[in-house]
């Protein structure tokens, strides 16, 4: 998978690229993060990508022409299976969005600033908007490391145990079970005796037990209640 991100600001994020699962990732040759800095492709003597909004709007609003020009170069050189373009009025990011989107070959991430982007980007470029959460932020850079780690991750090898990631919150419309690790007796609290027992299936019934019930405790929209 190759992801290219659009930023004004690429050393926000660079650095968390180079770190920990998604480092590996690109190692193993299964990921490609790219990040391109908007400023290369504008015309402006003093390299800005935005301007003033018309109708006398409050903020500055990031141009089209440099958007057009840095979009269009990458697509001359490939096949993009989506433009995303993060903004709060975006379609809410899931798990279910992470799993379709880490089946793409190609994908290209815009990060807004400032007031906004001129809508014609939106209208002729962006084939899908994504919000992760109903608030704002200075810009979307921090929501496009959010997607990419959540998309590469379940990329089948880039963590060692797949099994892992396909019991994770989210993955079954369920919140995850408890789980423990040693000593199972640390100041008097105990780990669950049945994780003790060896019972392998009684413990696959007791785990969903608890992802149900926590479930409905904390996200009981999850369960349609």
């Amino acid at each position: 998978m190759r992801i290219d991100i659009i930023t004004i600001f690429p050393e926000m994020i660079e650095g968390f690229f180079n770190c920990s699962i998604m480092k590996r990732a690109q190692v193993k040759g299964l990921a490609e993060i790219h990040l391109h800095n908007l400023r290369d492709w504008t015309t402006d003597k003093h390299r800005r990508v935005d301007d003033y909004p018309f109708g006398g709007t409050a903020g500055m609003v990031m141009k089209v022409e440099p958007v057009d020009r840095c979009i269009t170069s990458l697509k001359a050189e490939r096949d993009y299976d989506e433009v995303i373009f993060l903004t709060p009025d975006g379609e809410q990011f899931n798990q279910p969005m992470a799993n379709t989107l880490s089946l793409a070959n190609n994908l290209i991430m815009l990060c807004g600033h400032f007031k906004g982007i001129d809508y014609r980007i939106r209208e002729h470029f962006i084939t899908k908007e994504i919000s992760i959460g109903d608030y704002v932020l200075t810009g979307g850079e921090l929501a496009a490391a959010v997607l990419v780690d959540s998309i590469v991750r379940i990329i089948p090898g880039v963590i060692s145990d797949e099994q892992s990631a396909l019991s994770d919150s989210f993955q079954d419309n369920l919140l995850a079970p408890p789980v423990y690790t040693r000593p199972a007796d640390y100041k008097g609290w105990r780990v669950p005796d049945i994780l003790l027992s060896g019972h392998e299936a009684k413990i696959r019934d007791w785990e969903l037990q608890q992802a149900v019930e926590r479930t409905r405790a904390l996200r009981p929209d999850l369960l349609g209640e």
